[in-house]
């Protein structure tokens, strides 16, 4: 898995590219997040389009990196949800608790 990182105004979005799975991807995610919370940012945006699958692990860290942006007084929405992952979100319920976006500057503009 790759992320990168790129800023829109105040909005840092994070572009992942590959799968979210226990042991590939899920510390990259938690590591990416959790720096730059810890540097002081707080609106996040995590772009899924280019993610083709993500397992339990993988919805747990995306979860995880939630609650820890939130925690901070953050926001991380998710955008570009792929067919798979927006079913996968309805299944567990997890639609209601993120806000998600059609497109990058949907997501930036609700900020």
């Amino acid at each position: 898995m790759k992320i990168v990182e790129r800023q829109v105004g105040d909005v840092i979005i994070l572009d992942i590219q590959g799968k979210i799975l226990i042991g590939e991807g899920d510390d990259a995610l938690r590591e990416a997040v959790t720096r730059l919370v810890e540097g002081g940012k707080k609106k996040i945006l995590l772009n899924l389009a280019e993610v083709p699958y993500v397992d339990s692990a993988g919805l747990g860290e995306i979860v995880r990196c939630y609650t820890t942006v939130s925690k901070q007084g953050g926001r991380l929405k998710l955008i570009n949800l792929t067919r798979k992952i927006q079913d996968l979100l309805a299944i567990t319920k997890l639609l209601t608790v993120f806000e998600t976006y059609d497109s990058e500057d949907e997501g930036v503009r609700s900020f």
